[in-house]
Order: structure tokens, then C-alpha cells, then sequence
């Protein structure tokens, strides 16, 4: 398989990455529900989540522990809530929001950046990890 997450990790569709490891990778979602929202995914194409090996299960948590720590630093929130849904792609994997208010965990609420600002809350939250 070479779904769309694969293609994002290989580098053949272009993403604002905020960290790789050898197991997990991370990026600004494109259709963010606010401004610094990271999807965290295992580099193994596994649909479910709950269906990970423990050991790749815990390096998305893991990972994801360590980026939301350097989002709190990057943007202005009061905490920064994880979801997994896995609706969108058949791929595993967690979103970092940023929230200050419940509204802010609304995937119906999708915010516009240009590539500028995309690229300001990247640096800002690769500086901080």
C-alpha cells in the first residue's frame, strides 16, 4: 500500500514536518481546527490505531507527549487536547490541538493560513522540542 500519510512521510506530497524519529512522523494538518494542529502517525501504514504493535502504539504516544509539549511553548493555548478519529485516512494516527475554549476541539471549525504562516508555526514548534 502507499497511502496518503506514506506519501507525506517519502516526501512525494509536500508537508510542514515538525518531527521524525525512526518510528513515528509529524505534521502541521493543512485543515487545521487551530492554529499549530499536528497530526502525529506511526511510519508503519496501519489503519487502526488500536491495531499498532505496543511498540509502535507507544512511539506515537510517545512522540506525541514530546510535540505537544513544544506546541504549548509555540502557540497561545491553554493546553494542547489529542483525538484520534480515523475517518479521514485509513492510516493511524493522533492530532494535537492547541485549545483555549471546548469550541476549538470542533473538526468542523477549519482555519485558513498562508504558506507564510504555515511555515512561522513550523519553525516555531520544531524550535521548541
Amino acid at each position: 500500500m502507499s497511502g496518503l500519510f506514506l506519501k507525506i512521510i517519502k516526501g512525494e506530497i509536500p508537508s510542514y514536518k515538525v518531527y521524525e524519529d525512526e518510528n513515528t512522523f509529524a505534521f502541521l494538518d493543512i485543515n487545521p481546527a487551530a492554529k499549530g494542529h499536528t497530526l502525529v502517525i506511526p511510519k508503519k501504514e496501519v489503519d487502526l490505531l488500536w491495531d499498532l504493535e505496543n511498540k509502535d502504539y507507544r512511539a506515537v504516544l510517545d512522540s506525541a507527549k514530546r510535540i505537544a509539549t513544544a506546541i504549548q511553548k509555540s502557540v497561545e493555548c491553554k493546553r494542547v487536547g489529542m483525538a484520534v478519529v480515523g475517518l479521514e485516512v485509513p492510516h493511524a494516527h493522533v492530532h494535537l490541538i492547541p485549545l483555549n475554549t471546548m469550541s476549538d476541539f470542533s473538526f468542523s471549525n477549519k482555519l485558513q493560513f498562508s504558506e507564510e504562516e504555515f511555515k512561522s508555526i513550523q519553525k516555531r514548534i520544531v524550535r521548541n522540542l
